[in-house]
């Protein structure tokens, strides 16, 4: 790819003749690397000016429609759907991994209760290579890919047992009989799930399954490249998602519609914002310059959930989300900035009672099968990842001994 700046169409006059050519580390710097391919990858594809993001080539809105989080796992991992005899195996395997030792049930029950879920989540992750001796030979493909799918079994369980511990309460083990999202609900609340909120709820998992390289992925690449284990990969990506720029911004969107308060605050907030230039959370996209597909999908299933669970404070909290988007669309539209897919999926979260500040675990439990298909290509292809840097500091300064200073 040619990083260089297009020049040519410049025309300068003697005023404007710039004393010295740029060099070409300066010509071909990229805050935040925009635009630079770093790799190439199979897993996902996005075409950002038509709201087009595809799984291996099938369209997300496909999959969320009629596939599954076990489905879409198994193409993720393995680069195809799957026959019904490997569904049913890769199901099961996913069910007999879902179990996590009494160590770590038992470190958890350590952490800080005023720790962040994104971090307890963090921790436990790289607390698990301590149990898988060979972590550090991956050499196996085999091996690979069922550390990941252990990975991917254990999260949730990892999840609602430090939820369960900061509320004081024993942890619920798994059950076999619960799908993965089913499983995730029963084990934070006790409660059997409901199988609408569940199907929900898994649709939501899908659509947060993977998407190219954002800063998460890179994380896990760039890790992985240093020939790491799967667990530190993903611990790191768990670390970059928790950031408010990248997963971490749920959270703050379902706290700026609370802010809010009432639809008919809206254009006075969005005034606000932009006469102080600052960020509307949940709004725009470095890659898509049009409404999120995620989105899109995620805003259509609200309403059915608002039927599963009434309830005015969400209700309205749906209505504040509508109008803003109306505001920013008449206000910003010029400037391609659209709904997002953290927008919409907090007010998800919040119909089925998950604790906000558990909204980007959900997140991070789901998109770890995507982290683990980006870690599998990187170590089956890998060169480490080595950029440049353009230095714009001194040269030559001296040394002064501290009693001259």
């Amino acid at each position: 790819m040619d990083c260089m700046e297009n020049r040519e169409g410049a025309t300068l006059t003697k005023t404007e003749q710039p004393k010295t050519e740029p060099s070409k580390a300066e010509d071909s710097y990229r805050p935040g690397l925009e635009g630079v391919i770093c790799s190439k990858s199979s897993v996902s594809y996005i075409d950002g000016q038509q709201g087009i993001l595809e799984y291996r080539g099938i369209n997300v809105k496909d999959l969320a429609e009629h596939s599954s989080f076990e489905e879409t796992a198994y193409l993720l991992l393995y680069s195809h759907l799957p026959s019904e005899r490997e569904f049913n195996q890769f199901k099961t395997l996913l069910t007999k991994s879902r179990y996590i030792s009494n160590t770590i049930r038992e470190a958890i029950t350590h952490f800080p209760v005023g720790m962040h879920p994104m971090i307890a989540l963090q921790t436990a992750t790289a607390l698990l290579q301590g149990e898988d001796y060979y972590a550090d030979d991956i050499c196996s493909s085999r091996h690979n890919l069922r550390r990941a799918i252990s990975l991917i079994a254990r999260m949730p369980t990892v999840l609602a047992a430090f939820e369960r511990h900061r509320n004081g309460e024993e942890p619920i083990p798994p059950q076999s009989k619960y799908n993965h999202a089913e499983n995730l609900l029963y084990m934070l609340t006790g409660n059997p799930p409901n199988p609408d909120a569940a199907r929900i709820l898994d649709k939501s998992l899908i659509l947060h399954m993977e998407h190219t390289m954002n800063a998460s992925t890179f994380t896990a690449r760039v890790i992985g490249s240093t020939q790491a284990s799967i667990y530190s990969s993903i611990s790191g990506a768990i670390g970059a998602l928790s950031g408010s720029l990248h997963g971490g911004a749920n959270e703050r969107v379902i706290r700026m519609l609370y802010s809010i308060g009432h639809p008919d605050n809206v254009e006075s907030f969005v005034e606000e914002k932009l006469n102080a230039k600052a960020k509307i959370m949940g709004i725009g996209h470095r890659v898509y310059k049009t409404k999120d597909p995620r989105a899109i999908i995620l805003q259509s299933l609200i309403p059915e959930l608002l039927d599963i669970f009434p309830g005015e404070e969400v209700k309205t909290l749906y209505q504040i989300a509508l109008k803003l988007e109306e505001v920013v669309a008449n206000k910003l539209a010029h400037k391609n900035l659209y709904p997002n897919v953290d927008f919409y999926s907090g007010i998800i979260y919040e119909c089925l009672g998950i604790p906000v500040d558990l909204f980007t675990c959900i997140f991070a439990i789901s998109r770890v099968v995507g982290w683990s298909a980006h870690w599998l290509e990187q170590v089956q292809d890998n060169r480490i990842f080595r950029p440049t840097q353009q230095y714009i500091g001194d040269h030559n300064r001296p040394y002064i001994p501290i009693k001259e200073r």
